[in-house]
């Protein structure tokens, strides 16, 4: 039997992912998403993955966040291995620690603003700390628009909610995935100011899934997937230097 290598234990990364393998279905319609990726990501970095249709890129951000199970490897938050978790254990973990915003904003319609920021928190049982709480409001320009429903809003100003959500319970970890996809340019310049001020001004971390080339300039790396494995990492992106990668990878 061949010895299996030790999976180091001690890291300053806030995630990291160590030779993931992710396998849909079976036989002749298998699906091999991620083929042995490791990538870690910095805490206090804005961090941006990129990549063609049907590279991998949801399914890692997925993986990383404890919304999907990998079929090999491990992945870290912190030091915590989540990928030997219970479902349980994974369910505390998201809710204590990790923040969550997606494309379609994931608000619920008979709360306010407020009330939805508060969420996560209520359903811990936990309070905000009204310092951190006004501050992030300040962040995401929503002192005027706290009290209003979901559809008293614009899509916009929905999507503000959901970032002043996921930076509430101070997470160590913030996953977004296409966090701008429904939004028109203006509205998707103003999250992903909001986004990149959390990290510069509030020492968050997040990591981004998008396709725009635009919303990774806001990163502070980007990290690009083909076919399940990273071909492709750069540091202070610009417009210029992820499409110049993306053609590379020939999307």
């Amino acid at each position: 039997m061949t010895a299996t290598a030790p999976v180091p234990t001690s890291t300053t990364a806030a995630a990291r992912a160590v030779d993931v393998t992710k396998v849909y279905g079976s036989g002749d319609t298998v699906v091999n998403a991620l083929a042995g990726v490791s990538v870690e990501f910095r805490s206090g970095q804005y961090a941006a993955i990129m990549g063609p249709s049907g590279s991998g890129k949801s399914t890692l951000l997925h993986c990383l966040a404890g919304l999907d199970r990998v079929t090999s490897g491990h992945v870290f938050l912190g030091d915590d291995e989540i990928s030997a978790m219970s479902e349980k254990q994974l369910t505390l973990v998201r809710r204590d620690k990790i923040g969550f915003v997606f494309q379609s904003y994931n608000l619920v319609p008979t709360l306010t603003g407020m009330e939805n920021i508060n969420l996560p928190l209520a359903l811990a049982g936990r309070k905000a700390d009204p310092e951190w709480l006004a501050q992030i409001i300040e962040t995401v320009h929503l002192a005027d628009r706290v009290e209003h429903r979901p559809n008293e809003l614009s899509g916009g100003q929905q999507q503000r909610v959901a970032v002043a959500r996921a930076l509430v319970s101070k997470p160590d970890v913030i996953f977004a995935d296409e966090p701008t996809g429904n939004l028109d340019s203006k509205s998707g310049a103003e999250i992903l100011g909001f986004m990149r001020k959390a990290v510069t001004d509030l020492g968050q971390t997040i990591v981004m899934v998008t396709h725009d080339p635009v919303a990774a300039a806001y990163a502070d790396r980007v990290v690009f997937l083909a076919d399940g494995i990273i071909c492709g990492d750069i540091s202070e992106p610009t417009v210029d230097s992820v499409i110049a990668n993306m053609r590379s990878l020939g999307d």
